[in-house]
């Protein structure tokens, strides 16, 4: 069964699924085969919907490699998502057809939320160079356009219409494309970047990637929440603020902050990418509770 794990990744790229998905499903779906083979399952027509219950209640209780305890509750819908995925590659290719009927459950977070005036914080510890201009445009695409993460490091330049003030986004949550306003002040943000900071970040003129790095290179997930956090701890915020945003926060408080200025719910709805309004009611109990 093995062998199909290079033919998932390469159908994963073929159908331009984000890097992180790339990485980390065909590992998700190689743990799952190893396991199907301790119990006995030597063929993919085999695997019955038990069997990924099974490895759903096995995963629970499975210690964590890297470091003590259990996997987490993230970790183990991922790898489930990545069955979900692999059964959808085996469909599409026409060999054994699986059925997953299972939804993990999901642990309740509270959400971060930071105030109009905290990121108007953030905006003005953004420093006049390089990197602070990226910064700027950092918090433009996330919290002004309210970016999920992968969208916003996808992003290339040539998404970006600045006759239109709009942004395509080719592929967000689900595959979905959708296109994105941008203000005037998300557009200046834009543009500061782009011609004072992101010519000195470029080595050959040919890089297509909007977020490029000091290498040239298009800029890691990893790299926005360290240049985020350290905007915070420039900022001020509190230290359980500062632990608890990352990228995601930015987008949650657009939504927030929309619902509070009198846009719809449906149109925030729609600003956010949200395939239904279950996603987007949410914000509606965080808003009534927030002072802002």
């Amino acid at each position: 069964m093995q062998h199909h794990v290079k033919n998932f990744k390469r159908w994963l790229k073929l159908l331009n699924f984000a890097e992180i998905t790339v990485y980390n499903d065909p590992k998700y779906i190689k743990n799952f085969l190893d396991y199907l083979e301790t119990t006995g399952i030597k063929e993919i027509r085999e695997i019955e919907n038990r069997h990924i219950k099974e490895y759903y209640d096995y995963l629970k209780v499975r210690p964590n490699k890297r470091k003590p305890g259990a996997l987490s509750q993230n970790t183990i819908i991922s790898n489930i998502n990545a069955i979900k995925r692999f059964t959808k590659y085996l469909r599409e290719t026409q060999q054994e057809h699986i059925t997953v009927n299972i939804k993990p459950e999901r642990l309740k977070t509270e959400i971060t939320i930071l105030t109009p005036a905290e990121i108007q914080t953030l905006y003005k510890a953004c420093k006049n160079d390089i990197l602070g201009y990226r910064d700027r445009a950092m918090l433009s695409i996330y919290y002004g356009c309210g970016l999920r993460r992968t969208e916003g490091i996808q992003l290339n330049t040539e998404d970006i219409n600045k006759n239109k003030s709009i942004i395509l986004i080719k592929k967000g949550k689900g595959n979905r494309q959708r296109y994105i306003p941008i203000s005037k002040q998300v557009k200046e943000d834009l543009e500061n970047y782009n011609n004072k900071a992101r010519i000195y970040l470029t080595k050959t003129g040919n890089e297509k990637a909007l977020f490029l790095s000091q290498r040239s290179k298009r800029i890691s997930g990893n790299s926005m929440i360290t240049r985020l956090k350290q905007l915070l701890i420039k900022a001020e915020l509190s230290e359980e603020k500062i632990k608890s945003t990352g990228l995601h926060t930015l987008r949650h408080s657009i939504a927030t902050h929309l619902l509070n200025s009198g846009m719809t719910l449906e149109n925030v709805s729609r600003f956010l990418g949200h395939r239904s309004l279950e996603s987007t009611q949410i914000y509606t109990h965080i808003s009534k509770h927030e002072e802002l």
